[in-house]
C-alpha cells in the first residue's frame, strides 16, 4: 500500500502528517542536545569536585603512604576518569546523532518542499485545462444556439409570404453558416474533452501518485533516521561502559586496598622517636640530711614539678618552637630514630648523585677516546674542562658521603644499618679517585673489546638556535653549541645528536648547521 493510490485525495492530511514529523525530529535533535550539555556539566562538575578534593600542599602531604589517604587519592583519580568518559558520551551525542540528524532534518524538509511545490503545480496545471475546457464547451453552447436561432429564422422567412426569395436564400445562408460554425465549437469540445480527460487520467493515476510515493519515501526515510537516532542513544552509552565498569571497579579495589594494621605501624615508623619512658622517680630521704643521685635513665629534672607531660600545652609549644628552628645539618634535632632514616635517605640520594655523574665522566671519556682515535670528529682537549668539572663533583660527593656515613654510624651507635649498600659504588668511587690522581691510567682498559662496538659519531655540527627539549627523546642545545651526528635525518626533520655533556638525544634538523 502506498500513499500515492490510497491517499490520492488527502493532499491536506499529507501535508499536515509529514510537517508533524519533520517537528518531532527537531524535537528530539534539540532533546539530545540537552541531554548532551547535562552530561558535559556533569564531567565538568565531577572534575571541579576531584580538584576541590585532591592532596595539596608540599610534596611529603602528596606523597603520604597510609593505605586510606592513598585509596582516596586512587578514588579521586578514577572519578576524574569516570568524567572523561560522561565528557565522551556528551561529544558523541553532538556529533553522532545531533549534527547527523541536524543535516538530515535540512534535506528532508527541502525534499518536503520541492514535492508539495509539484503537487500544486500539477494541480493548478489540471485547473487550467479544466477552465479552458469549459470556456470550450461555453463557446460550443452559444454557437449551437445562435445556430439554431438561425436555422428557426430561416424556417420563418420561408413560411411568410411577403419575404422575397433573396431574403429566403439570405436567411438559409446565415443559418447554414451559424450550423457550421456550431459543428466546429462542438469539435473543439470534443478535442478539448478528450485531452482534458487524459491530462485528469495521467494527473491522478500517474503525476500525483508519483508524487505522493516520493512524499512517502522521504517520511519513511526520516523514520528511519529517527529511529537510527533513537539506537545510538542508547549505543553511544554503552560503548563507554567497560570503562567506566574499570573506573567503578578501581574505586571498588581502591577500598580493599586499605590496611588499617598498616597504616598503624607506618605511624610508628615515620614518628617513632626511639626515646625510653622515663624511670621511676626515687624517693629523697631528707630526714638522713643526705641528697639522692638522680637516676641516670631519667629524663626529667629532679623535681617533681618539672616534669614534661607529653600530652600539655607546654609540651605542644615546646614542639612547635623545635620545629620553627633551622634544621641541623646532621639531623640531631630530630629524635633518634628520625634522625637514622632522614641520614640513610640522605645518604641514598648521594649515592644515586655519585652514580649519574660517574656515568656521565664514562661518557665523557669514552667520546674523548673517539676524538683521539678520530681528530677530524673533535677535539679532545675540549672535553678536559667538563671531565675536570666532573671529577670535582664526585670529589664532593664522595666527601659527603663520607660526612653522612659518619654521622649515621653515630647514630646507630655502633649497630648495623639495616639497609643495603651499595657495593658497586665503592669500585666506581675506587676506580674514579684513580682518574682523579693519575690521569694516565686507562679504565677502560679491561673494556677495549667493548668499546669496539660502541656506536662512532658519523659527523659534526653546529647549534644555529637554541632548542629545549621538553618532549620524551629530544635533548636541549645551545646556539653555537658543537655536537656529534649519531643519526641523520631520515626525512621527518629530525637528528639524533651527542653533546660534550654525553647527553643524547634528537633535535630537529633545521636548528643545525652540517660541519664542512
Amino acid at each position: 500500500m502506498d500513499w500515492g493510490t490510497q491517499l490520492w485525495d488527502q493532499y491536506d492530511v499529507i501535508d499536515k502528517h509529514t510537517q508533524s514529523g519533520l517537528d518531532l525530529l527537531d524535537r528530539y535533535i534539540k532533546f539530545v542536545k540537552e541531554r548532551s550539555e547535562i552530561e558535559q556539566n556533569y564531567a565538568k562538575q565531577l572534575r571541579n569536585l576531584t580538584k576541590r578534593y585532591a592532596k595539596r600542599g608540599n610534596k611529603e602531604d602528596q606523597d603520604c603512604k597510609f593505605s586510606n589517604h592513598a585509596s582516596f587519592q586512587e578514588i579521586l583519580n578514577e572519578l576524574n576518569d569516570y568524567a572523561g568518559q560522561r565528557e565522551l558520551i556528551a561529544e558523541n551525542l553532538m556529533t553522532g546523532i545531533c549534527v547527523d540528524l541536524l543535516k538530515k532534518s535540512q534535506d528532508f524538509k527541502l525534499e518536503r518542499k520541492t514535492h508539495l511545490a509539484d503537487v500544486k503545480k500539477a494541480q493548478q496545471n489540471l485547473e487550467s485545462s479544466f477552465k479552458h475546457l469549459e470556456n470550450t464547451k461555453k463557446r460550443y453552447a452559444k454557437e449551437w444556439a445562435e445556430a439554431e436561432k438561425a436555422s428557426q429564422q430561416a424556417e420563418k422567412a420561408e413560411s411568410e409570404v411577403s419575404a422575397t426569395r433573396v431574403d429566403v436564400e439570405k436567411a438559409k445562408q446565415h443559418a447554414h453558416a451559424r450550423t457550421h460554425t456550431a459543428e466546429e465549437c462542438r469539435n473543439d469540445y470534443a478535442a478539448e474533452l478528450q485531452k482534458y480527460n487524459k491530462e485528469q487520467n495521467y494527473h491522478y493515476y500517474t503525476d500525483i501518485p508519483q508524487l505522493l510515493n516520493k512524499l512517502q519515501g522521504m517520511d519513511e526515510r526520516r523514520i528511519r533516521s529517527l529511529a537510527d537516532g533513537y539506537c545510538k542513544f542508547s549505543d553511544i552509552e554503552k560503548k563507554v561502559l567497560p570503562i567506566i565498569s574499570k573506573c567503578l571497579e578501581g574505586i571498588s579495589a581502591a577500598g580493599t586496598k586499605v590496611n588499617e594494621k598498616q597504616d598503624s605501624i607506618l605511624v610508628i615508623e615515620q614518628h617513632k622517636s626511639g626515646f625510653e619512658p622515663p624511670a621511676d622517680v626515687e624517693f629523697e630521704d631528707y630526714s638522713q640530711g643526705i641528697k639522692s643521685a638522680i637516676s641516670e635513665s631519667s629524663l626529667n629534672p629532679p623535681k617533681v614539678r618539672g616534669l614534661i607531660w607529653p600530652f600539655s600545652k607546654k609540651h605542644k609549644i615546646m614542639q612547635a618552637q623545635k620545629q620553627m628552628q633551622t634544621p641541623a645539618e646532621d639531623y640531631s634535632h630530630l629524635p633518634p630514630e628520625q634522625r637514622k632514616k632522614r641520614l640513610q635517605t640522605k645518604i641514598d640520594d648521594i649515592h644515586k648523585d655519585l652514580q649519574k655523574a660517574q656515568d656521565q665522566s664514562e661518557a665523557l671519556e669514552k667520546m674523548k677516546g673517539v676524538y683521539e682515535q678520530n681528530p677530524q670528529m673533535g677535539d679532545p682537549s675540549s672535553l678536559e674542562p667538563r671531565i675536570l668539572e666532573m671529577t670535582q663533583d664526585m670529589s664532593r660527593l664522595r666527601g659527603e658521603l663520607t660526612k653522612y656515613e659518619t654521622w649515621l654510624s653515630e647514630a646507630l651507635g655502633g649497630e648495623e644499618s639495616p639497609f643495603p649498600v651499595n657495593n658497586n659504588t665503592e669500585y666506581r668511587t675506587s676506580m674514579s679517585g684513580r682518574v682523579a690522581h693519575d690521569p694516565d691510567v686507562n679504565i677502560y682498559a679491561e673494556f677495549d673489546e667493548e668499546f669496539d662496538d660502541i656506536e662512532s659519531p658519523i659527523g659534526q655540527c653546529t647549534a644555529l638556535y637554541s632548542f629545549e627539549g621538553n618532549s620524551e627523546g629530544t635533548i636541549s642545545i645551545k646556539e653555537g653549541e658543537l655536537l656529534s651526528i649519531m643519526e641523520e635525518d631520515k626525512g621527518d626533520g629530525w637528528m639524533r645528536v651527542l653533546r660534550a655533556t654525553g647527553d643524547e638525544g634528537y633535535i630537529p634538523s633545521s636548528y643545525v648547521k652540517l660541519a664542512p
